[in-house]
């Protein structure tokens, strides 16, 4: 059974970890060569989410690795921070919580806290009034939802649009409109506001169509920085499931579904593990899982079945086979990203035979979507070299 570290060992390895990244953050500075510029990135970098934190650390990673001076805005909103606190104890809505889940929730909203402090952040300002942020030579817009006007929190934002943001020079990277149906349109007055953009690049195919509607050109298509950048979780002692096993990640899953996936789950003696999320249906419960924790259970998994699309991002990146079934919120994404790589086979919609799950997970990832992927990474690459041209901009 998966089971937290013991108290003072995870103490020790959650201060080392900070310790090493705040060594590493110390030593970049320290290393700046004339051309590197600072550079904002503006996401979603504090949301109780698996995907959510790896591709807000993904990005700036990857930006610093480029030999750039980059940092995640640090943007703070009580408004945003209650519902987001709210909705990290009761993730599992409409279903309800057991009231024994309660304090599990609330150690994997902790370990979510103590490890966005290790992340390298801009100092605080307030996402409503962002006067006091600092200056930047240019600053990144993405990925996630950012662009999501129907988001519960976040929707209808103006910074995530580009105002009041300091910096010359402004660019997306993998932005989304979540599920923000292209069919609706947006208003000019956003419209306007992309306007400010020098560069636009989105994640999906309902995104792309939105901007062109709006702003009469064709974005460009990148991955996700979780498929674009490496993921290097902090090393965890044994004590982590040895054993083959298959990775469930999200929650409300149709019956169908789970019942597929606990049928070929039993035909193969393989146990179902539910991460952060409980999933009844499932052998096992891991709803305490930090980050890292879930990035080293989804690259040892046998096989993955989510409903989420970072469980598809990291069965992808990790060549693991997979399933997924769409839900309304999370359509778009999902089959954007599904039909960017070419898995179309591994969406299925309700009703899906057993066969075509037993297909599906028994076999390995088709080889043409890892070599999709990798032409995916080259092209996002070239985005990234055109929006960090520096004979256009000037390092402060």
């Amino acid at each position: 059974m998966f089971r937290p570290l013991a108290g003072s060992v995870w103490l020790w390895v959650s201060a080392a970890s900070v310790f090493s990244n705040y060594l590493f953050r110390n030593n970049l500075e320290h290393s700046k060569n004339q051309s590197a510029l600072k550079i904002g990135v503006l996401t979603f970098h504090r949301c109780i989410n698996y995907g959510s934190y790896w591709q807000a650390r993904g990005l700036v990673e990857g930006l610093q690795a480029r030999g750039h001076r980059a940092e995640l805005l640090d943007h703070d909103s009580r408004r945003v921070n209650l519902v987001e606190w709210k909705c990290a104890l009761q993730p599992v809505l409409p279903t309800a919580v057991p009231p024994a889940d309660h304090k599990l929730y609330k150690e994997k909203t902790r370990k979510f806290f103590r490890l966005f402090e290790s992340l390298p952040l801009s100092p605080r300002f307030d996402l409503d009034n962002p006067a006091t942020m600092e200056e930047y030579d240019l600053i990144v817009v993405g990925s996630d939802e950012v662009w999501n006007l129907a988001h519960p929190w976040f929707g209808r934002c103006p910074l995530f649009y580009g105002e009041g943001l300091r910096a010359p020079r402004l660019v997306s990277y993998a932005a989304s409109f979540g599920n923000h149906d292209a069919a609706w349109g947006i208003e000019q007055v956003w419209a306007e506001k992309l306007r400010n953009f020098d560069l636009i690049s989105v994640r999906d195919a309902n995104s792309q169509t939105i901007v062109e509607n709006a702003l009469g050109f064709t974005p460009e298509m990148v991955l996700d920085p979780c498929l674009q950048f490496p993921v290097r979780p902090d090393a965890r002692p044994e004590g982590l499931r040895s054993e083959p096993y298959v990775a469930v990640y999200g929650h409300n899953f149709t019956e169908s579904f789970a019942r597929e996936i606990r049928q070929w789950a039993d035909s193969k003696q393989l146990p179902l593990i539910s991460i952060g999320y409980r999933n009844d249906w499932a052998d096992e419960q891991w709803l305490t899982a930090d980050p890292h924790d879930f990035a080293h259970f989804m690259a040892n998994a046998q096989a993955v079945a989510t409903n989420f699309f970072h469980g598809c991002v990291f069965a992808l990146r990790n060549a693991r086979p997979f399933v997924c079934e769409t839900t309304p919120y999370r359509r778009f994404k999902l089959e954007g990203l599904i039909a960017k790589i070419g898995g179309e086979k591994y969406l299925l919609p309700e009703g899906t035979p057993a066969a075509t799950f037993d297909a599906c997970l028994s076999a390995p990832l088709d080889p043409a979507i890892s070599e999709k992927i990798e032409r995916l990474r080259q092209t996002s690459n070239a985005y990234l070299d055109r929006a960090l041209t520096l004979s256009q901009l000037q390092p402060a």
